[in-house]
């Protein structure tokens, strides 16, 4: 089981300006737990849900944060999780929550 989103841990792994893309450090997770560590996540950042999609193996969920849409995406073999941009004109947006994040893990 999950615990608090307090208590959940998540870092940067690497922030991809070019792709539009925010890969994350996350607790494991598989294919059934991805949702509990995505709302965690979703929690963490304050943003909230618009949309899910689960495909084999991978999660795809529309998120909103402060009126900006990103994807948040998961793969449970590989358990990576990141945060693509809808539009590179919200890169800004990305580049916060990476600093963000990485203030919460120090």
């Amino acid at each position: 089981m999950m615990t608090a989103a307090s208590e959940t841990h998540f870092g940067v792994r690497e922030l991809d300006n070019e792709q539009g893309c925010l890969h994350l450090q996350t607790p494991d997770f598989d294919y059934d737990s991805f949702a509990d560590v995505a709302q965690a996540l979703v929690t963490v950042l304050g943003a909230s849900v618009v949309e899910k999609e689960a495909n084999a193996d991978l999660h795809i969920w529309l998120i909103d944060f402060e009126g900006c849409r990103m994807m948040l995406k998961g793969e449970h073999y590989s358990a990576a999780m990141w945060l693509e941009l809808l539009s590179r004109d919200d890169s800004d947006t990305l580049a916060f929550l990476a600093s963000w994040l990485n203030k919460l893990t120090q």
